[in-house]
């Protein structure tokens, strides 16, 4: 899968243009400011994602324009594809001639994966986000996961409406008709407890190869996901008892906190470097490296199941990066289509083989 053409109009500050990449590493290099996280977004839109960069659609016109164009020339299938993209309020699609019912029916047809600073995040905040990366990622893999994530969204909001109203009473009432809640939120979690392991396992060793290979051997990167239902090759249904025991063992905790302290909401993917937490022990470039290593995992992961290799989007990944690792990227992620952001060109001077061009003012021009 590779871009060929994308024409934009009326985009952020990309003056109207058509920027025809090659199909291996393309550096775009420039200021800040410029323009190249903006050519990265008007890509990743027509994954059916929303931005990247967490901006609603009407704030990626341009001022003063009505609405924004955009078109992407790409081959995906075997076959060359088109599809256009017109952001008003809200965002309108066609995929070769044919209108889809809304931008997220893109997702699957073309597929990136994308690296941005806020990604950092990942390490250094809380679980939550380390939860929504292996969730998203499991739902392009397993669509039906969607509805899973949703019904266990749902008895949780429940359930924690009932501890809320109950909290104020603590009666043994209140602690038969939590039981009858713990059946269901016991089964649900188990769901999303054995999707996210399975998961974990399948992208441990690809993530490690990688980190290897951006840290030349020096650091090796492990994946854990901690929850405490699960041990090694229980079932669903061995999971599920283990919530089920567990939610019956905090309900006293639940009743006085009025919330469930519980459950797979609070599950938390553990990245070590050479088996001590990345988060506390590792330094801005290993933590940048880890997080790159797992979404170019993402990538591999998708690639081996579904057989077409996403392109991936790395914007201001080579600060706080040593020579070896920037040469790692440029030079030995063979087989994609990639696109750098970065401020200085002579990044390039190490690329074996690729394009460069120059982002200035909205204006990009290919140097090379």
């Amino acid at each position: 899968m590779f871009v060929r053409k994308l024409t934009v109009n009326g985009f952020r500050n990309l003056h109207p243009t058509q920027f025809e990449p090659c199909e291996g590493v393309n550096i775009l290099a420039g200021n800040n400011a410029q323009g190249k996280t903006n050519l990265l977004e008007a890509c990743w839109l027509f994954t059916g994602a929303r931005s990247f960069r967490g901006a609603k659609d009407r704030e990626m016109v341009a001022f003063g324009e009505q609405c924004a164009k955009l078109a992407l020339d790409f081959t995906a299938n075997g076959r060359n594809q088109r599809a256009d993209i017109r952001i008003e309020q809200r965002r309108s699609v066609t995929l070769n001639g044919v209108k889809l019912p809304s931008a997220a029916r893109l997702a699957g047809t073309f597929c990136g994966v994308v690296f941005s600073p806020s990604h950092l995040s990942l390490i250094k905040d809380g679980p939550e986000g380390r939860r929504r990366f292996v969730d998203s990622a499991y739902c392009q893999l397993h669509p039906a996961y969607v509805g899973t994530l949703a019904e266990h969204a749902k008895i949780l909001t429940q359930r924690n409406a009932f501890l809320r109203q109950a909290s104020e009473q603590r009666t043994t009432y209140a602690e038969k008709m939590l039981s009858l809640w713990d059946h269901s939120l016991a089964v649900a979690s188990a769901r999303l407890t054995a999707a996210r392991c399975r998961y974990i396992q399948k992208l441990q060793p690809l993530a490690a190869k990688i980190y290897d290979g951006l840290s030349g051997g020096r650091e090796q990167l492990t994946l854990e996901w901690e929850s405490v239902a699960y041990k090694e090759d229980a079932s669903s249904a061995q999971i599920a008892a283990n919530w089920a025991n567990t939610f019956a063992a905090a309900r006293a905790a639940d009743l006085a906190a009025g919330f469930s302290t519980q459950g797979a909401h609070r599950e938390d993917m553990i990245i070590r470097l050479d088996g001590v937490p990345a988060r506390v022990y590792g330094s801005q470039g290993q933590q940048r490296s880890a997080v790159l290593a797992l979404k170019l995992a993402e990538a591999t992961l998708l690639q081996e199941i579904s057989g077409e290799q996403p392109v991936a989007f790395l914007d201001d990944v080579m600060s706080e990066l040593d020579v070896s690792r920037q040469d790692y990227i440029l030079n030995h992620i063979e087989g994609w289509q990639v696109f750098i952001t970065c401020c200085e060109p002579t990044a390039a001077l190490r690329m074996n083989a690729g394009k460069v061009f120059e982002i200035n003012g909205g204006r990009i021009v290919n140097i090379g």
